[in-house]
């Protein structure tokens, strides 16, 4: 008999403390439960792993991506009809990999090149920027009510920002892996100090307690609004999919193959959506630590999705959660929206697209014009307009625009 290695949980643990920051702060931020995120991060890379036979060293947990229509949805028509547009997000991941699998995985990059895709992200990031500097104002995301007094917000804010600025570019090791920890954890204990932190809950909570799980409830808006949003992070995986194979020294585009990982995701995110959680993606901080630590063992992402789904029946942990400050998270997200912005940038450098050609010029200006100026399209009761409506848009352009023959 095999001794048991203890090694492998133990590095589970720490790829989990690694995505644990980004993990529960889009929950925090949407108003969803960041208990319910751990269960469904676990749950779906499980799913995941299932489906690609265990082969790619990559674990799963909330998208950034989602967080604009999320935080929108909750607010226009509860959780419940919101996580219907979700599951349908998951069904588009689903619906690419039957479309990989039947022409090849270049129709990818044929629908959605980075024309499309880059000001999309560059609308998703913008939009969020006005949320994150009325969060590290000490307000709430709208900035209709001012939680905390605007001098204490910034002394929480500027420094949680600050740090995770300083850890992102200067740490070494493992430490440069979770510069949004390290913000959590100083501009939280700066809260303490100041004694804008509520541990009232933390008292209240059992020690076990079964997350609030949502059903989906159907709603036809809720799913319009949402499923363009699935384009961003649909091309992000291929990406992602792409770092994890450079890490590793094994092509997951061909085994197990990009029709068996996008259906992977995509399972994972409809899974979530149907227990109230955040759609799932790959997480590159993850990818990250793989390659730091080279534990390719995909092994490791199945203690870190058992670690997480243990965590989540901790009612103390969902307690103490809750009562991180906004002026904590809001410093956080200054930075982190403006990088969503800041990588669809980086996607049309990197794939030199080409601004001379009036085709390329005509959709990014749309894109970003549509997304957000916002315009607004009216089909009765029905209306489709911000991160949604630019997506669409910068897909139909590109496959409606003439190929040019030359540059203008």
């Amino acid at each position: 008999m095999t001794a048991f290695d203890y090694k492998t949980p133990l590095v589970g643990a720490q790829m989990l403390f690694v995505a644990f920051g980004a993990l529960v702060l889009v929950p925090l931020l949407t108003g969803l439960d960041p208990s319910v995120a751990l269960f469904t991060a676990g749950a779906g890379t499980l799913l995941f792993q299932l489906i690609t036979k265990r082969s790619v060293p990559i674990f799963l947990a909330s998208s950034f991506a989602f967080i604009a229509p999320i935080s929108y949805g909750v607010a226009t028509w509860g959780v419940a009809a919101t996580m219907s547009g979700l599951c349908a997000a998951g069904l588009f991941y689903m619906a690419l990999s039957g479309l990989v699998a039947w022409q090849g995985n270049q129709i990818i990059h044929r629908l959605l090149p980075p024309v499309v895709v880059a000001p999309v992200i560059m609308v998703i990031g913008l939009n969020l920027a006005p949320v994150g500097v009325n969060m590290a104002l000490g307000k709430t995301g709208d900035g209709a009510v001012q939680l905390v007094e605007l001098s204490s917000a910034l002394m929480v804010s500027l420094p949680a920002l600050i740090t995770t600025i300083v850890v992102s570019l200067v740490a070494k090791g493992i430490w440069r892996l979770i510069p949004i920890l390290a913000g959590l954890l100083v501009g939280y204990l700066i809260a303490l100090v100041l004694g804008i932190v509520d541990f009232a809950p933390v008292g209240k909570a059992s020690w076990f307690a079964i997350p609030n799980f949502v059903i989906p409830e159907f709603h036809w808006e809720a799913i319009l609004f949402i499923l363009p949003v699935a384009v961003a992070p649909a091309v992000e995986h291929v990406g992602d999919m792409l770092a994890i194979s450079n890490v590793t020294g094994k092509n997951f585009l061909e085994k197990p193959g990009l029709k068996r990982t996008l259906l992977g995701d995509g399972v994972a995110t409809s899974a979530a959506a149907m227990f109230g959680g955040p759609p799932n993606t790959t997480y590159s901080e993850v990818t990250g630590a793989v390659a730091l630590t080279r534990a390719f063992n995909p092994a490791i992402m199945t203690w870190a999705a058992v670690f997480a789904i243990s965590l989540a029946f901790i009612g103390k942990c969902g307690a103490f959660l809750s009562t991180i400050p906004v002026p904590v998270m809001g410093g956080i997200m200054v930075l982190l929206f403006g990088t969503i912005a800041a990588i669809g940038m980086k996607t049309l450098v990197k794939a030199q697209v080409d601004l001379s050609i009036g085709k390329n010029i005509v959709i990014i200006a749309i894109t970003l014009v549509f997304g957000l100026g916002g315009m607004v399209f009216q089909f009765g009761e029905f209306q489709l307009k911000g991160i949604a409506l630019a997506a669409i848009a910068a897909i139909i352009l590109n496959l409606v625009l003439p190929k040019p023959k030359t540059s203008v």
